[in-house]
């Protein structure tokens, strides 16, 4: 018996708890895709399966809805899959250990993944059904989306007829978007020289951050952990020499890292020095950070002396005042849409590559408008090649521009005041979503953005909303029904 076996509506949670079961991390998708081709073989459903292991399944139309436009339901298989520290779990090969707290479902320790799973379970739902009214369905279930769409940017969707998309892949309950940013992935590239020294090896943590997504939290101003370990270093490596062995923080990069440790070498007679550092900058951060991430802290253990080859202490100091000069967070705010992030950058990932000698970075830069999305690729990788490093981009999507004549939209605003007797939310966002890259494969699409209520995706504080799942499938199925 399962989690959520009790839970309604019951199909629904029955194949959330399924896909739940599969490990489906963004890169490791096989066994997912799989999942998802049977499923369509069991039913005697027409499937795609494409080299990337993208999915398409079609349903016809039910009876009295032959002539009804079809609809393209659309989602993505892969979900952020981050754990705490203390996990044991391998994301790579188990599958998420469920629980439910009162109106809530999360994931002992690890990400849910609601970002996207409940968007497929809404699918397979509906074409697991025989007793709904429904026109053809066209359902569109991509990978790789959290590490840049790529799956999206592979699919070939000549075989549908639909021109009028839902996209699953929102996270609050009563708000239908209608466009988002463009996006870009940059990776760069900062060598060093070695030394042979000997001194007092220090471990040193950033943590206790709350994280968050790069697209859809970026606006609160969250620490992001690369960036305050970067301005620690700059503050050790201006009192005193610094040797660093080796620098480790972030999972993803469209997500705010939480975490991020490094190993650095200092002389004996340093270190009351650097102890005062230390202090002072938790102390400065503590404040800066009071309200926005009120559990930062840091974790310094002393590992001994020790003797080897590091980062030299110029490498260090250069490689810290390159973190330092980077630019990091909201750029610039929307002049059209008050409380809009317009261009935005987060620091995912870094880490030393010890084989190649060298500090790689890893950044999501977006933008509503292509032009500044460009000027702040600029911006880095200029930055970057100043400072004697390299750079690349891949991942770059467009954003999607709002539609003013939306037949779907005002259909869809018109069911949802008929249910509620309220009118939902029409609005943009900073995150990135496919619905941009899926435009531009099929001529004149009408596409809207909706979903249940989540919190805290992309993170291992990640929930779903039991109660607000249900309101969205009764809303998914009456406006289905609707013609």
């Amino acid at each position: 018996m399962g989690v959520l076996s009790n839970l309604e509506p019951n199909k629904v949670f029955h194949y959330f708890e399924e896909i739940c079961n599969i490990p489906h991390g963004s890169g490791n998708v096989e066994q997912i895709s799989d999942y998802l081709v049977q499923f369509a073989k069991d039913r005697g459903l027409f499937y795609i399966q494409d080299e990337v292991k993208n999915v398409i399944i079609v349903k016809e139309a039910s009876e009295g809805y032959e002539d009804q436009p079809a609809i393209i339901l659309q989602g993505h298989m892969d979900m952020v899959a981050v754990k705490k520290p203390e996990a044991t779990i391998d994301m790579a090969t188990e599958g998420l250990k469920l629980q439910v707290e009162g109106d809530l479902i999360s994931a002992d320790g690890t990400s849910l993944g609601g970002d996207d799973g409940i968007a497929v379970a809404y699918a397979l739902a509906l074409l697991d059904s025989n007793d709904l009214k429904h026109p053809r369905l066209e359902v569109v279930i991509t990978v790789d989306e959290e590490v840049g769409m790529d799956g999206a940017r592979a699919i070939d969707l000549s075989s549908l007829t639909g021109k009028q998309m839902l996209n699953l892949d929102s996270e609050e309950e009563g708000i239908f978007l209608t466009s988002c940013a463009g996006g870009a992935r940059i990776y760069t590239y900062m060598p060093y020289a070695t030394a042979e020294v000997s001194g007092v090896m220090y471990r040193i943590s950033v943590e206790g951050l709350l994280g968050g997504h790069s697209g859809a939290e970026i606006h609160k101003e969250r620490g992001n952990s690369n960036i305050l370990m970067g301005r620690l270093l700059y503050e050790l490596t201006s009192q005193m020499p610094v040797c660093l062995d080796d620098v480790k923080g972030g999972l993803a990069d469209n997500a705010i890292p939480r975490q991020t440790v490094a190993t650095v070498m200092i002389a004996p007679e340093d270190e009351e020095k650097f102890r005062d550092v230390i202090l002072n900058f938790e102390k400065d951060v503590k404040a800066e950070l009071a309200t926005k991430d009120p559990d930062f802290g840091m974790t310094v253990v002393c590992m001994g002396e020790d003797k080897g080859t590091y980062v030299d202490s110029e490498s260090t100091a250069a490689l810290a005042s390159y973190l330092m000069a980077l630019p990091n967070g909201v750029q610039a705010m929307s002049a059209d849409m008050p409380g809009l992030v317009e261009t935005s950058l987060n620091l995912g990932i870094m880490e030393l590559n010890l084989s190649e000698q060298e500090l790689i970075c890893e950044f999501s830069v977006r933008s509503c408008i292509e032009s500044a999305k460009q000027a702040l690729i600029h911006k880095v990788s200029s930055v970057t090649e100043l400072a004697g490093g390299s750079y690349s981009i891949s991942g770059d999507y467009p954003g999607w521009a709002f539609r003013v004549d939306s037949p779907l939209r005002e259909k869809m605003i018109s069911v949802y005041e008929e249910m509620y007797g309220a009118k939902p939310e029409v609005m943009a966002i900073h995150a990135g979503l496919e619905c941009g890259i899926l435009a531009s494969k099929i001529e004149d699409l009408d596409c809207i953005s909706f979903g249940p209520n989540m919190k805290d995706i992309h993170t291992t504080e990640e929930t779903l909303s039991i109660s607000s799942t249900k309101r969205v499938w009764e809303f998914l199925v009456k406006f289905l029904e609707t013609k």
